[in-house]
């Protein structure tokens, strides 16, 4: 009789020992899902504003519209069609 007394004695001490252990997991557990849910908050934000910026719906660009007027006065470059690649391995340069 004794045995089974000290027997669930033991186990009612090893749960309440269990449990106490468990709160304290709950409580760092929730500490970093606080600390999780923070960093996440701020990647939202910064995913807001960068949208925000690429939509462009609070831009005035129609300054910086070009006309085919303008576009008529820009040169034409033609480009360079001697180049040879030997120059490029040359060590003598």
């Amino acid at each position: 009789m004794i045995r089974l007394f000290l027997s669930l004695l033991l186990t009612m001490g090893l749960a309440a020992a269990a449990d106490n252990n468990a709160s304290k997991k709950d409580a760092n557990l929730s500490a970093a899902a606080q600390k999780h849910i923070q960093e996440q908050l701020k990647r939202e934000q910064k995913y807001a504003k960068e949208q925000k910026f690429y939509q462009g719906k609070d831009y005035n660009l129609s300054e910086h519209k070009v006309t085919k007027d303008q576009l008529e006065a820009v040169p034409v470059i033609e480009p360079d069609y001697d180049f040879d690649i030997t120059d490029v391995y040359r060590d003598d340069i």
